[in-house]
């Protein structure tokens, strides 16, 4: 718990979790309502923070290496997805 801010910063840096904001005050208006806080997220470092994420660390021993592999790939796919939507979202597309 000590760690907790640290931990979320690692969170959104490696793209886990996005931050932004949305306003519905702005729709209809020319402004976006929709907007990206987060920078873009560096994806390399997703699987060192899913190692320390006490969930991921122990699905090797769950599942074993293999499937333990193959869900901590999809995981960073479906972040690499949700950004992407974002992305879109904050483009207006």
């Amino acid at each position: 718990m000590g760690l907790s801010q640290k931990e979320e910063k690692l969170a959104v840096d490696c793209g886990y979790w996005q931050l932004y904001r949305y306003n519905p005050t702005l729709e209809g208006t020319d402004k976006n309502p929709f907007s990206l806080d987060s920078k873009e997220p560096d994806f390399d470092k997703f699987e060192e923070f899913l190692e320390n994420e006490t969930r991921f660390s122990q699905l090797p021993k769950i599942k074993g290496e293999e499937a333990a592999k193959e869900l901590l790939e999809k995981t960073r796919k479906d972040a690499e997805y949700r950004y992407q939507r974002l992305l879109n979202l904050r483009d207006g597309k």
